[in-house]
């Protein structure tokens, strides 16, 4: 049966490299259309938890992830239709350059998967080039026509020139891209004092920057509103022809029993902030109510929790408080229920971290910091039975971290990589590895969490 199409305004803020202001850009003009009184919703190319938080802020609405590696090429329009509902126009933050995506490996030689233009394409949407003109001038034509030539299916609507010195900086450039036929919708002097804190693994999430966060979105809004022309961005946006795809809905699948809801806590505050919206939204449908803790300052889990989902973050940052939290320690410790944990989760859950007692339900594990960072799409197999995966299950995760355990694995696995062998832990109703999962890509792992919290 077709689909009706739907028009959904909508734009891509994509850069010829990483670092050219991306983040800048697309949160910049998040909030300077929510500050016009429009319904913004905000989405992320790639397996970012960082730069959502950002969007989120912006907009008041949850920063959600497009990626066709985690979830499927089918998912990413329905999940898109699902983030935008309700909205006036859709800004989409791309990853990297623009056609930079999985390693050929992982994509079956495709070697722009997932990427910014891969993604642009799924969604039929026009792409705004932001290019760092610093330390160029005409040439940045030259830039602009090799993107707009690269590849096929992407439609560049437009240019923002990024770090202009200069008035007639500005007028050199804007005469050379214009002389393309692009038009170039907007223009940003240097901005070093808006700055966005970095640590070891990239930006400082919004959780823990509070009023500092705010006042950063904020001038990035006023930044964008007096450096762009809003009005022809926004009718880019609505020139995106309507999208033929049913949105995606976090059901159960058809038959299902429904039963008491039972409470799953999932770990939150300034040293887990990593997660998918989709994943709690599958939670809740399979029967769960989700409950949020802070492993930072409650004592107690919250009460009648019947399972236990510890998320992505920053637990190293946070390893002297987090083990002075004693009491909750020790209650997760004795915990018998399930337990999901993802790379932050798993260096919680473990003996000691950087010296530091952690909660020590993985007993015979402790985690350290390494020089090097471990960051790329992961192709696993559950090698046994456990509270989301079933073995032999395949699944499409990333890693993102600068730490190490010792063991990597348990006797009992949780996923053979395709590249590194064993890794995570299964032990009894626990599973905790480094491997972060977008559920929409494998929903069947809610429901068997939230039946094994039952």
């Amino acid at each position: 049966m077709t689909v009706p199409g739907v028009a959904v305004p909508r734009v891509v803020v994509a850069a010829p490299a990483s670092g050219s202001g991306k983040t800048t850009v697309a949160t910049g003009l998040m909030a300077a259309f929510a500050a016009r009184g429009l319904r913004v919703s905000p989405h992320k190319v790639g397996p970012d938890y960082i730069d959502p938080g950002y969007h989120a802020l912006a907009t008041g609405r949850p920063g959600r992830n497009l990626d066709p590696w985690l979830t499927s090429e089918d998912l990413v329009a329905p999940l898109f239709r699902h983030g935008a509902d309700g909205s006036d126009v859709a800004v989409i933050e791309g990853v990297m350059g623009m056609y930079d995506g999985a390693p050929v490996p992982l994509a079956s030689g495709a070697g722009d998967f997932a990427s910014t233009a891969h993604v642009a394409t799924l969604l039929d949407a026009p792409v705004i080039l932001v290019v760092d003109a610093a330390a160029a001038g005409r040439s940045v034509a030259a830039t602009v026509h090799g993107f707009r030539s690269y590849g096929e299916g992407v439609r560049l609507g437009g240019v923002i020139l990024n770090r202009i010195g200069s008035d007639g900086h500005e007028r050199l450039c804007r005469e050379a891209v214009e002389e393309l036929g692009i038009p170039v919708l907007g223009a940003l002097r240097r901005h070093d004092d808006i700055a966005k804190p970095s640590r070891h693994l990239g930006l400082v999430p919004v959780a823990e920057r509070s009023a500092e966060a705010v006042a950063t979105v904020e001038r990035l809004g006023a930044l964008i509103a007096e450096s762009c022309d809003l009005d022809a961005v926004l009718a880019l946006a609505r020139s995106a022809p309507a999208l033929c795809a049913e949105p995606w809905a976090p059901d159960l699948p058809a038959g299902a029993p429904q039963a008491p809801r039972v409470r799953v806590a999932v770990a939150g505050g300034s040293a887990f902030t990593f997660g998918y919206a989709e994943n709690e939204e599958l939670l809740a449908a399979a029967g769960a109510e989700v409950v949020r803790f802070d492993p930072l300052r409650d004592e107690r889990l919250p009460e009648g929790t019947a399972g236990i989902v510890i998320g992505g973050g920053f637990p190293e940052v946070y390893a002297a408080e987090l083990s002075a939290n004693e009491p909750l320690r020790k209650e997760v410790a004795a915990f018998g229920g399930p337990v999901y944990a993802e790379c932050a989760g798993l260096l919680y859950l473990a003996r000691e971290l950087d010296g530091k007692p952690m909660c020590g339900v993985l007993a015979s594990v402790t985690a350290t910091m390494a020089e090097r960072l471990t960051l790329g799409y992961r192709a696993a197999v559950a090698v046994s039975d456990s509270v989301v995966a079933r073995a032999g299950e395949r699944v499409h995760g990333h890693e993102f971290h600068r730490t190490v355990t010792d063991p990597a694995h348990g006797t009992t696995a949780a996923w053979q990589w395709s590249i590194d062998g064993p890794a995570g832990f299964v032990q009894g109703h626990c599973v905790a590895s480094y491997l972060h999962l977008h559920w929409a890509g494998s929903p069947g792992f809610a429901q068997r969490f939230v039946e094994a919290c039952r």
